[in-house]
C-alpha cells in the first residue's frame, strides 16, 4: 500500500483542529503526520484542543501464527478499547481483546509501540492514544464478535497473508502490524 501522506511542520500558536479538519476533508490523503521543534509543546497543544482518550489492545497470535482480526465499520482492525478508570493499560488490553473477540486465557507478551489517531465524534475532535501489546492465544474457543461495539466479524488471518487486511485498515494499525514485518 502506498501512503498518500502529508507531513505538517507545526509552530506554536497554530490551530491543530483546523489543520486536522482540512486534512479530514481531503480524500486524496491517507495520513497526516506532525513534526515540531518542540514535540512536548505539540503534544500539550493537542491535549488542550482535543479530547484525549487512552485505549489499549492486542496484536494476538495463535498457535498457527495467525493474527486475530476484527472487521468493524467497513474496515479491518485489531481489538482495542478504552482504558477504564483505575485500570492499567495491560489490564485494559487483555479485557478489550476478550470482550471484543470472545476469547480468554490470553498470554501478554511484549509492549509494542503506541499509536495516535484522531477522529470526530459528538461535535468534538478526539485524540486517541493506543497502547499495543503482543499477545498469544492457545485454545479453540469460537470467536464471538462484540456486536454492540459494531464488530461484524472476528477471524484468524495467517500472518503471511495480510494483504487484504493491510489494504483496508487504518494508518495507525499499519504501524502496529509493522512490528511483525
Amino acid at each position: 500500500m502506498n501512503c498518500k501522506c502529508l507531513v505538517y511542520l507545526w509552530s506554536k500558536g497554530e490551530n491543530l483542529e483546523a489543520i486536522v479538519s482540512d486534512f479530514d476533508q481531503d480524500e486524496n490523503k491517507d495520513a497526516l503526520f506532525f513534526a515540531a521543534e518542540d514535540v512536548e509543546a505539540l503534544f500539550s497543544e493537542f491535549k488542550k484542543q482535543f479530547k484525549y482518550i487512552e485505549a489499549a489492545g492486542g496484536l494476538v497470535f495463535n498457535e498457527k501464527d495467525e493474527i486475530l482480526a476484527i472487521h468493524r465499520l467497513g474496515k479491518w482492525d485489531l481489538p482495542k478499547g478504552k482504558v477504564e478508570k483505575d485500570e492499567t493499560v495491560d489490564e485494559a488490553a487483555l479485557r478489550e481483546v476478550e470482550e471484543e473477540c470472545g476469547v480468554s486465557n490470553l498470554q501478554l507478551s511484549d509492549e509494542l509501540k503506541s499509536t495516535y489517531h484522531t477522529y470526530w465524534m459528538n461535535n468534538k475532535w478526539i485524540l486517541k492514544r493506543g497502547y499495543w501489546f503482543k499477545m498469544y492465544y492457545s485454545g479453540n474457543e469460537q470467536l464471538v464478535p462484540q456486536t454492540e461495539e459494531d464488530i461484524e466479524k472476528v477471524c484468524w488471518i495467517p500472518s503471511k497473508q495480510l494483504e487484504t487486511f493491510k489494504a483496508n485498515t487504518y494508518a495507525s494499525i499499519l504501524e502496529v502490524i509493522k512490528a511483525i514485518d
